[in-house]
């Protein structure tokens, strides 16, 4: 059996998911990450079930991608039932999209989630007379705590095998009678397996897919206009405006039958969440906040960092006691080893505090409030409020941060976003800047080279959107309720993303460090050194060995660094370089050629061309900021 979770932004449907699944997605408190569906196989008895997480959506009228994935989905029939997975707390305005899944004709179950924060609100609902209305299953559950979670595949079952198809709520008779004069006439042929008064009330709202299928059919076409319009002479607007309305007057109507509204139980929360959000408060708040969690960063990672290098510097120096050293064998368990220990000992010590900060301001529900501070901002450089969360979700990883430019309507916005988010510091970039110069200048530069990386793109923004203007609308954001996140959701959300490096960079690194260790030992290192010479070493003055180090830095960017280890030949640095070198080395390892997985992202985003522009771009930036950095700071240091 397959079913399939649809619900608005923010519902907890991918918490609910990952709780079932055995946390196969990543999930978030903020509309548009989850573009593209995951699928997952559950076994519940001795019964399998394969459960589909489809993208958050407010309605089925195909205006994103995010929608359209998720209507053609459920209308190929894929699914044999729907879980409409509800936030309950605002009930009044999630049954809209109920209404809407009535009209597929699959069986279904409403799962009311997050019960807990409508009663705290002060509502209560009636959950018989709501299965009474819809004549579906209908369930409660609070997926953080994990409660209730069993009761959806029983259901489900109930649904399948009873086949209970939800019931169409109708709207006033003239609207349903001109419903019924569209059914009538569409042609037998055209999308058979579909329901008829789905597509009809979707061809009454104009929607776009739909009218580009239906032009071979000019007649219908005619006759559809024709009912539009007369709906707009009786109504005095537009058809689609009419069907909005009445869905709207529907929902109101039965939420006032299923449910009390009573006193909310003030808490702490709404207090903190006024501060968070303040127009004065909100933005001191938002950098300590920030802040806060790059020096925790820092100072867990230097801790743990220091004595990992120091042992395994010792089983490096004790090399030579097994393996001639000089040898090809030598060469090969040294790449080896320092591979392996660039993983543990430089990048998981910072990556780990990292990415669970990241989680828990994700669970705690801060990332929308920062965007929703960060509005005024992005409208200043000409960009969308919504563009901050491509911008958030780069911090984790560039790759998803471009893919996540889907939400924005306009494609000279995404094209923006896209081009500013490669630069934001991905998880890799952040090993970089505490591995070099958190570890080797102190905390607070760290913390000042992302301050000065904010101000940049800042700046390219501005910069970009007064060549390509365009008029962006304002921001309209649900900013979910604040929670406190549970310590197995942040575990398992920083594990997955940590078992993201440990599977795919971490091997990476150790095999670049063993064809590093290769190149040493055939002397071709020397060859790709003085190649990159010119612009390595008279261009930036760094030292020649960097130049193959950035090289690597194309397939990972904490390889730039971990092989700069390997190409320098110890773990410190800062007997080798100069505080203006490291400092020039980090600028040009942020700002540089976007690592592959990005440039396959932007590939598929944007295309090849604009691909290009966006790399040759961020090529001429690195060069122009590691050049002034080294002028400005060979003046003052």
């Amino acid at each position: 059996m397959k079913i399939a979770f649809i619900g608005q932004p923010n519902a907890g449907k991918s918490t609910l998911f990952n709780g079932i699944a055995g946390y196969k997605t990543i999930t978030a408190n903020f509309p548009g990450q989850t573009v593209h569906y995951t699928v997952s196989k559950v076994t519940v008895a001795d019964e399998t079930f394969e459960i589909v997480d489809l993208p958050g959506i407010y309605s089925l009228t195909a205006i994103d991608k995010a929608e359209l994935e998720s209507r053609k989905f459920i209308l190929s029939g894929q699914a044999h039932v729907i879980i409409n997975v509800i936030d309950a707390s605002t009930l009044s305005r999630s049954l809209e999209l109920t209404l809407q899944l009535t009209e597929l004709q699959v069986p279904m179950v409403i799962c009311l989630n997050m019960i807990d924060e409508a009663r705290r609100k002060g509502i209560e609902i009636n959950l018989e007379k709501l299965s009474n209305i819809f004549g579906v299953p209908v369930i409660e559950t609070i997926a953080n705590k994990g409660i209730g979670l069993d009761r959806i595949f029983t259901s489900a079952k109930e649904a399948f095998y009873k086949n209970l198809i939800p019931q169409i709520q109708n709207f006033h008779k003239d609207i349903e009678e001109k419903i019924n004069e569209i059914e009538r006439i569409i042609p037998a042929e055209f999308l058979p397996k579909i329901p008829r008064r789905y597509i009809a009330v979707k061809l009454l709202e104009g929607d776009t897919e739909l009218f580009e299928e239906i032009s071979i059919y000019p007649e219908f076409l005619s006759k559809i206009n024709e009912v539009r319009e007369e709906i707009k002479l009786s109504h005095g607007r537009h058809a689609d405006t009419v069907i909005s309305s009445e869905r709207h007057a529907l929902t109101m109507n039965i939420f006032e039958e299923i449910a009390k509204v009573g006193e909310p139980n003030k808490t702490l929360r709404e207090k903190i969440d006024d501060l968070l959000t303040n127009r004065y408060l909100g933005y001191p708040l938002l950098f300590f906040i920030l802040f806060g969690i790059f020096f925790i960063v820092f100072e867990i990672g230097k801790f743990i960092e220091e004595p990992l290098i120091n042992k395994f510097d010792l089983i490096i120096q004790k090399l030579p006691q097994y393996v001639t050293e000089g040898s090809l064998m030598f060469f090969i368990f040294k790449g080896l080893l320092e591979g392996f220990s660039g993983g543990l000992g430089v990048a998981i010590p910072y990556l780990i505090p990292f990415f669970i900060g990241l989680t828990i301001l994700e669970d705690i529900g801060y990332l929308p409030r920062m965007a929703f501070l960060m509005d005024t901002v992005m409208h200043r450089i000409g960009l969308h409020g919504k563009s901050v969360l491509p911008f958030i979700v780069s911090y984790g990883c560039n790759v998803p941060g471009v893919m996540a430019t889907r939400i924005l309507e306009s494609p000279r916005d995404r094209f923006i976003t896209a081009t500013l988010s490669i630069f934001v510091p991905c998880a890799a970039r952040t090993t970089v800047i505490f591995g070099l110069i958190g570890a080797y200048i102190g905390g607070f530069a760290a913390a000042g080279l992302y301050i000065f990386n904010i101000f940049i793109i800042m700046i390219l923004g501005a910069i970009l959107t007064k060549f390509i203007p365009e008029i962006t609308p304002g921001l309209i954001m649900e900013i979910p309720p604040l929670r406190i996140p549970t310590f197995k959701n942040v575990f398992m959300k920083t594990w997955l993303r940590l078992k993201d490096f440990m599977l795919v960079a971490w091997p990476l690194l150790v095999i670049s460090s063993i064809i590093l260790s290769l190149l040493e030992y055939f002397k071709l290192d020397m060859f790709l050194n003085q190649l990159f010479s010119p612009i390595v070493n008279l261009i930036l003055g760094l030292p020649e060995q960097t130049g193959i180090t950035l090289l690597f830095g194309i397939l990972r960017k904490e390889l730039s660094m971990i092989m700069l280890f390997q190409a320098m030949d110890t773990t410190n640095l800062s007997t080798v370089m100069t505080k203006i070198q490291l400092i020039v080395f980090t600028i040009f390892t942020i700002f540089y050629i976007p690592c592959v997985g990005t440039m396959g992202a932007l590939i598929r985003e944007l295309g090849a061309k604009k691909t290009f522009l966006i790399t040759a771009l961020s090529i001429a930036m690195a060069l122009i900021l590691s050049i002034l950095a080294r002028l400005i700071f060979s003046i003052f240091l």
